[in-house]
């Protein structure tokens, strides 16, 4: 039994003739015959009455059609999903980024694959550069958005973005009052940043800016979860330093300073996997052309 047979089977179930049958799939009528009498014999039962004027189908015949009918579906669903797969236009995408991506870009594109791509299922993960790293490399990711990214040798990469850096402070700072600023004064308050296993790129960029200031940042709390340290600064906690980008969206009671005249910023960039061919996936093309690579 195969896929024809079954398909000869519905057509002559459908036109209850076996000349017009015949006709309409290209099959000798004497062929056809044979080939839906070792149907019967392989299932072990009549699916069909007949006599010299009439066909009808049995009731085994009525629920065989049924059940062919499924059959038949179900692999051309089949098929096409795995086409689909193939091709990128289905399946999964396995997406890591860090906290300003999604504050701003992520969700346009996540939008944009959802207009285009209906059948992708999107995986979203809120990680560290490292994590992000780790995961790329065997491939538990498809594509990863970080910042400040050194980036390892089996990953490749494009940078999309460029940020400034602020300094992220209660909104009743006193450095915040006219003519108080100085970025040297943070020496004496305590850093909300997190901890080099967890963010080790972002913290040494954050030590090199108070270093060329003349100090090494104190840091008291340690959390590599963006909107914690804003609500830590909120409370008097400490101050912290992010990508201006990470405040989008905020409504805490906190203000920020930013530092444009430091040669330090913050470069978004895009990370894959060098074995992952995004020139063959529409939805990791879709991706790159949202960023405007």
């Amino acid at each position: 039994m195969d896929i024809q047979t079954l398909k000869n089977f519905i057509r002559l179930a459908d036109t209850l003739h076996f000349t017009r049958a015949s006709e309409q799939v290209f099959m000798a009528q004497p062929a056809l015959s044979r080939q839906i009498k070792q149907l019967e014999q392989s299932i072990g039962a009549e699916l069909f009455k007949r006599n010299k004027r009439n066909v009808s189908l049995t009731k085994a015949g009525l629920y065989f059609k049924q059940a062919a009918q499924q059959t038949i579906e179900q692999l051309n669903y089949a098929i096409n999903r795995t086409k689909q797969i193939h091709n990128g236009e289905a399946g999964e995408i396995k997406i890591g980024y860090t906290h300003s991506v999604v504050q701003t870009i992520l969700p346009g594109i996540i939008k944009e694959i959802h207009t285009r791509f209906p059948a992708v299922k999107t995986i979203l993960r809120e990680m560290n550069n490292t994590d992000q790293y780790n995961d790329l490399a065997e491939q538990k990711l498809d594509i990863g958005f970080v910042t400040n990214p050194i980036v390892p040798e089996n990953l490749k990469s494009s940078i999309f973005f460029e940020d400034v850096f602020v300094v992220v402070l209660p909104e009743n700072h006193y450095l915040l009052q006219p003519g108080a600023w100085n970025f040297a004064a943070l020496a004496n308050e305590t850093f909300i940043l997190p901890h080099h296993i967890d963010g080790s790129d972002y913290v040494h960029t954050v030590e090199s800016i108070c270093f060329d200031a003349g100090f090494l940042p104190n840091v008291v709390h340690h959390t590599a979860s963006v909107n914690s340290a804003f609500k830590l600064v909120e409370a008097g906690l400490g101050v912290t330093i992010e990508p201006k980008r990470s405040l989008s969206g905020q409504n805490l009671a906190i203000k920020y300073v930013e530092l444009d005249k430091i040669p330090q910023k913050a470069l978004s960039a895009i990370l894959w996997n060098e074995n992952t061919e995004i020139e063959l996936n529409p939805v990791l093309q879709l991706v790159k052309k949202a960023i405007n690579l």
